[in-house]
């Protein structure tokens, strides 16, 4: 049972089903589970080395010969040697948490990488499709992670009226009712992040997944004492402790954060500062913001790979609070894709007089 789309012809996949790139979760576990089931899966790299994400790369190519993605930050530094690992490496599709600059999306095309940047905005959408992406993941507010003010039922309609390429939907979605709304409003495709963490592939450790079950629809805030800018992820004590606390505290917590993450990655403080100058230009952001920027990825390991909710960061879409179980992959996709399609067959009859 299949659902073929403009994303399914695109990238060589048997389900409109994305899995996102999630820093700490995103792993070959997870991305070779999906590709395997029919979806797209998609490796989060901006948390490795080089060599890691060749070995990430070749790992998930042992597990499953099904197309995945790699997520790249387009802001890096060495974003360059990543897209031509991906090249060399033979990865089907290459997504992006920000716009990639028009050199970087013509190599990869060239090369015969499917690019999918994501986006938050219109203006975005259609500065990239411009570019030469081939298609576009849009998230609305609903999302985990970093993400924007704007609902996905306004959003999505507005992207796909605004560009010609296939657009993805995310934010929001968990079942099969979600991906024939999806359909419905036009995209062509679903693309989930919270939903895919709390399957049994995930290695998010087993507490963690326990603490974002009990969530409710109320259980997300969306906060910029993290990094600066706004992010969703679950409400928990420390949360509430990074919003209370001062400027200074918060920035000294930063640094701390800054040079336990550089110790992790073997990256030097001269890749980090030209990281830094990247994103400040790119996300027109202050230094200050940039200082916080680097709380996020040891702040996410410490609950996401390390299982400290006490002093770790959890993010999460709102959709956590509608999910209740912990699937595999396979189960998951095979029992979206039938409830969607048992629903569209069923559509013809509410359009009959009398039925």
């Amino acid at each position: 049972m299949t659902l073929s789309t403009a994303l399914t012809r695109l990238v060589g996949v048997r389900h409109p089903v994305v899995q996102t790139g999630m820093g700490w979760v995103a792993g070959p576990r997870l991305v070779s589970a999906v590709a395997s089931a029919g979806g797209l899966g998609i490796l989060a790299s901006a948390t490795m080395s080089l060599p890691e994400l060749r070995s990430a790369v070749r790992e998930v190519r042992s597990r499953t010969p099904e197309p995945f993605g790699v997520n790249l930050r387009a802001d890096a530094a060495d974003a360059g040697e990543r897209v031509r690992l991906l090249i060399e490496e033979g990865v089907r599709v290459a997504s992006f948490a920000l716009a990639p600059t028009p050199d970087l999306i013509a190599t990869l095309k060239d090369a015969g990488v499917v690019v999918i940047p994501s986006v938050g905005a219109v203006r975005h959408a259609s500065k990239v499709a411009a570019w030469g992406a081939d298609a576009v993941i849009v998230q609305g507010g609903e999302g985990g992670g970093h993400t924007g003010a704007v609902a996905t039922t306004l959003l999505l309609p507005s992207v796909v009226d605004a560009v010609d390429i296939p657009v993805i939907a995310a934010g929001g979605f968990y079942d099969g009712r979600g991906l024939v709304a999806a359909l419905a409003y036009g995209a062509a495709g679903v693309a989930m992040g919270t939903r895919f963490l709390l399957t049994e592939e995930s290695t998010v450790p087993a507490a963690v997944k326990a603490a974002y079950l009990a969530r409710d629809l109320t259980g997300t805030v969306v906060t910029t004492s993290v990094d600066g800018i706004p992010h969703r992820v679950l409400r928990t004590d420390l949360v509430e402790t990074l919003e209370s606390s001062g400027r200074a505290r918060s920035l000294l917590r930063a640094v701390r954060n800054a040079t336990h993450f550089r110790r992790l990655t073997g990256l030097t403080w001269r890749t980090m500062l030209r990281d830094g100058v990247a994103m400040r230009r790119a996300r027109k952001l202050s230094w200050s913001q940039v200082i916080m920027a680097a709380n996020t990825p040891m702040l996410l390991r410490a609950g996401l790979v390390e299982g400290r909710t006490d002093t770790g960061v959890l993010a999460a879409g709102q959709v956590v609070g509608a999910i209740d179980d912990l699937p595999t992959c396979a189960t998951l996709i095979d029992a979206i894709v039938k409830d969607a399609t048992d629903i569209i067959a069923g559509l013809p009859r509410i359009t009959r007089p009398g039925s």
